[in-house]
């Protein structure tokens, strides 16, 4: 259903479109640069609370780095409302 190849695909062009370091991201999300590794090629998914914490950081909405919206800036919007 959800491919974790493709959520870290997007998490990794968000970053790079914020001018986000990925390392400084997960350290203040509390993880480790593993975090990434293993969903790309272990296909292992984070816990929920994680990658909302991604999610929160980047600015984007979870459904966003899910692949089930690609209005990535919905999230930002939604709170300065």
């Amino acid at each position: 259903m959800y491919k974790t190849t493709e959520t870290v695909m997007r998490i990794k062009e968000i970053a790079r479109k914020k001018g986000i370091k990925i390392s400084d991201m997960l350290s203040q999300c509390d993880l480790t640069v593993s975090t990434l590794s293993s969903m790309n090629t272990r296909g292992s998914w984070v816990q929920a609370n994680s990658l909302a914490k991604i999610a929160d950081c980047l600015e984007v909405s979870v459904d966003y780095l899910l692949g089930r919206s690609y209005k990535y800036w919905a999230f930002k919007f939604i709170l300065n409302s």
